[in-house]
């Protein structure tokens, strides 16, 4: 099957050839993945040692990334995903429209439930995700979010 990652739970490589939902299957998930390692160098996790990087295409064609910053006091540590949906603000918004994260051995892994919502929020539903399982859409991975709509 393949290795372990997290806590022991074994999973299979993702497979980059299974888009679901992504018509032409021609994304470069390859390049996006190592923007998501290249961000995960800069991650400052001195307490878990739990680095993690993230990347992920807008709309527009611009790349944005982040990494995960922890604190002394635990609460306050910050996901990838929460610098990655600050630096698409930051250089003008927009909608995300592909997504990966990775750990410090480079191997793709899940955003945590927090951060599938803030994912949610900033690229919807048809945002596709690379996953430990391949590719998915945000709706797959998040069935039922609760977002703006549920504020009108």
């Amino acid at each position: 099957m393949g290795r372990s990652i997290g806590r022991g739970r074994p999973v299979s490589a993702p497979r980059e050839d299974s888009v679901a939902g992504d018509v032409a299957g021609d994304f470069d998930w390859a390049g996006l993945r190592a923007a998501a390692v290249e961000a995960m160098q800069h991650a400052y996790a001195p307490y878990s040692r739990f680095r993690v990087g993230a990347a992920a295409r807008v709309d527009d064609g611009r790349i944005v990334v982040g990494c995960n910053v922890e604190n002394a006091a635990y609460g306050v540590a910050l996901c990838a995903e929460c610098g990655l949906v600050s630096q698409l603000h930051i250089t003008g918004g927009g909608r995300l429209t592909h997504f990966t994260c990775v750990n410090g051995q480079g191997e793709v892994i899940m955003p945590c439930g927090r951060c599938r919502q803030l994912l949610f929020e900033n690229g919807g539903p048809d945002l596709l995700l690379m996953t430990v399982s391949g590719v998915k859409r945000m709706d797959e991975v998040l069935p039922d979010a609760f977002g703006p709509h549920d504020l009108a």
